[in-house]
């Protein structure tokens, strides 16, 4: 979550009214906390999942739909782009930083608190959707100070010079890391790597160095700035463009001009920014049945131009700065607020049961008791996996979903690759990390009428520790829950041939156990030692029930 304050004076003249109480009292409805209000400023909270919100400008333009002053989605203009408007790629940022989405805005009046309301976003952009600049990093330039078109590519360090932001003095990139306070803080999400991405002009200057710092001859906005050159760069396409179209109508409110730019990766050609709706088709009978209520399409066509949409014969049109619309149900829930959450009415349900706990639920809570009384740490990952995971894992099949609206594309086939993925992100925190999951996992299975089947597995991984470590965590796992659990020499693509053995109960293979390879240490970026242990809890809970 972030807080985002807002100078009331100017919240009030754009909003176009004054903040009543009952204006007050809409503000939470909408979804967004009221943290405070004095007479010289708003504070609001804004859930993770809006950071359309984090301005102003993208706050009024939702809120106004939904107090009915501009209902349905809000137009903009792109213009097209320019000859020098273009941004060469270079396959040298692959392994580092490997996306960018680009745009210019010209016509803009900067003063001191609009200067301050574009750098508030961009760092509450880089903490929320960017994950603290790991997934994606934001540079805004005058672009008077830089020459098109730009390139972006990848260099060693030593060949790296540059006057970062609020520096003095030229510092190399290994030096940046090591002695500007943004290179210590954020120094973690280049190394280990040969090369660092930068963003270079036509006269090969070098505008930053992303994820870390802007130069500070051509990265610092001020009042006499009118156009710019922004940037998004990072490790998912999709993510850096919603992000950039953000960035673009929140510019494009306060009077920007917004024009495309040609980006060229190798012979593929992208223009970024794509203003351009997404449609979803919604159901009126599955929104009924999970709210409850009996709206009509007319209903429908009164509330969703209120979450700023346009809406007709069941097909919704989202907003291309939405970065949370992936399936119906967000659409369901938007209506829901629309509608008004304190306009539900609470029902009993007409029907007599009586709850239980099943016993594999049972079975798992003991599970969980015996692991977490070891001092480990239970983990809850995705269903999904990225295709860049199963590639890595060498999966010989995988089941892809067919139009999936983020980077985890895959259903995970086992546990072991989002624990690889945990510890890797987790890699500079304190050690020993013990973790655990209870899991679904999923395969292919033409018995069933999907085509796949399910199955709960457990996962443990410790590092650092060794083969024998995570035996006793074994033993002691099957003693308490009174099962005989077997080992036997085995092989496993991912683990030390000789420090790997199979799990068997009732001499039949559950799973494995072992110490995880080097070069798969070295693949996933994991530091320590790590052993693992995986098994199928199928056949115990048929054993235990």
């Amino acid at each position: 979550m972030a807080n985002v304050k807002f100078p009331r004076k100017e919240f009030e003249s754009s909003l176009g009214s004054k903040i009543t109480k009952e204006m007050e009292s809409l503000i939470p409805l909408f979804g967004t906390p009221l943290e405070s209000l004095s007479d010289s400023e708003i504070e609001l909270e804004i859930f993770p999942n809006r950071p359309d919100l984090l301005s102003m400008q993208g706050f009024l333009r939702a809120f106004k739909a939904f107090i009915g002053k501009s209902p349905g989605l809000k137009g903009y203009k792109i213009n097209p782009p320019e000859k020098k408007y273009k941004v060469t790629i270079s396959p040298s940022v692959k392994p580092v930083r490997p996306f960018t989405a680009c745009a210019i805005v010209k016509n803009l009046k900067f003063n001191d608190e609009s200067i301050k309301e574009i750098v508030d976003l961009q760092e509450k952009l880089h903490s929320t959707v960017g994950r603290n600049r790991k997934k994606l990093a934001i540079g805004i330039y005058p672009l008077e100070k830089i020459k098109l078109p730009i390139k972006y590519l990848a260099l060693p360090p030593s060949k790296i010079h540059f006057i970062p932001l609020e520096s003095e003095r030229e510092l190399s990139g290994q030096q940046i890391l090591q002695k500007h306070p943004a290179g210590r803080e954020y120094a973690h999400l280049l190394e280990d790597k040969d090369k660092y991405p930068v963003f270079v002009d036509a006269n090969n200057k070098i505008l930053s160095m992303p994820p870390i710092i802007n130069s500070h001859d051509t990265g610092k906005i001020t009042e006499s700035t009118d156009s710019v050159f922004i940037e998004c760069s990072g490790w998912d396409q999709q993510v850096l463009q919603k992000t950039l179209n953000i960035i673009v109508t929140t510019l494009s409110d306060l009077g920007g001009k917004v024009y495309s730019m040609n980006l060229h990766y190798g012979s593929k050609k992208l223009v970024t920014p794509d203003l351009s709706t997404e449609k979803i088709k919604i159901s009126l009978p599955d929104i009924n049945k999970l709210l409850g209520l009996d709206l009509k399409e007319s209903d429908l066509s009164k509330l969703l131009p209120k979450m700023g949409y346009d809406y007709k014969n069941s097909i919704v049109q989202i907003p291309a700065w939405r970065t949370d619309i992936l399936h119906p149900v967000d659409i369901t829930e938007d209506i829901a607020i629309a509608y008004g959450y304190d306009n539900l009415v609470p029902s009993i349900p007409n029907v007599a049961t009586v709850a239980s706990e099943s016993q594999q639920s049972k079975i798992e809570s003991k599970i969980r008791e015996i692991l977490i009384g070891l001092e480990l740490i239970e983990i809850s990952s995705y269903h999904l996996i990225k295709a860049s995971e199963s590639r890595l894992y060498k999966l010989k099949s995988v089941i892809a979903l067919e139009d999936s609206k983020t980077e985890y594309k895959i259903l995970r086939p086992n546990l072991l690759i989002p624990a690889l993925r945990i510890l890797a992100e987790n890699k500079d925190n304190e050690y020993p990390q013990n973790i655990f999951e209870l899991g679904t996992i999923f395969s292919h299975d033409e018995k069933t009428e999907t085509g796949l089947s399910e199955s709960t597995n457990l996962l443990i991984a410790s590092s650092p520790s060794n083969f024998t470590d995570l035996k006793k965590i074994l033993d002691y796992f099957a003693s308490s829950l009174s099962i005989k659990l077997e080992i036997k020499e085995s092989e496993h693509q991912s683990l030390i041939p000789g420090r790997t053995a199979s799990v068997l109960l009732n001499n039949k293979p559950i799973g494995y156990i072992g110490e995880v390879h080097p070069h798969t240490l070295n693949q996933w970026n994991v530091k320590m030692p790590l052993s693992v242990l995986e098994i199928s809890l199928e056949e115990i809970f048929n054993l235990l029930e």
